[in-house]
């Protein structure tokens, strides 16, 4: 085993672990943990004074790591952007009551695949297609409401009846 393996898995596990910040998902981070678990590993390997050494920096770098985190990111532009800044307690649902888009028809304005939004009596409103998707510009009606959940079908033509 060489010291080069050693700093590299030490550098990679800090750097994998940092970019989990900005890469969502966890699996930068669980690199990042095993670069660390391998740099410790490797370290004793080479002495127990490198393991001790790879496990003091990984223990400190990820205390240092959280409370910079909690302590000083979110008081930077790059925390903010990165944070909320209420904390939720006064963010609701829309409360109008939408039964009353039951029966109504209108039009599609935007492809609804299956989602999307239509016009009905004059007002945008974002609705779920019933079974195929609906193009822009098709006559639409409501044919369910399910809390916030507004859905449509198209409206079939009607043949003339002269």
């Amino acid at each position: 085993m060489n010291w080069t393996l050693y700093l590299a898995l030490l550098v990679a596990g800090t750097l994998l672990l940092g970019l989990e910040i900005f890469v969502p998902g966890g699996i930068l981070g669980v690199l990042g943990g095993l670069c660390l678990v391998g740099a410790i590993v490797v370290g004793f390997q080479m002495s127990t004074t490198a393991g001790w050494l790879g496990l003091i920096i990984a223990v400190l770098g990820t205390a240092v790591g959280l409370w910079l985190w909690i302590r000083i990111v979110p008081k930077t532009r790059l925390g903010q952007q990165l944070t909320l800044s209420a904390d939720g307690k006064d963010f609701k649902a829309p409360s109008e009551n939408r039964k009353q888009w039951l029966g109504r028809e209108g039009i599609a304005q935007s492809d609804l695949r299956p989602s999307g939004i239509a016009r009905i009596d004059g007002r945008r409103v974002d609705v779920v297609a019933e079974g195929a998707w609906i193009p822009a510009g098709t006559p639409i009606r409501v044919v369910a409401v399910d809390g916030i959940r507004v859905t449509v079908r198209p409206i079939e033509s009607r043949p003339d009846s002269t």
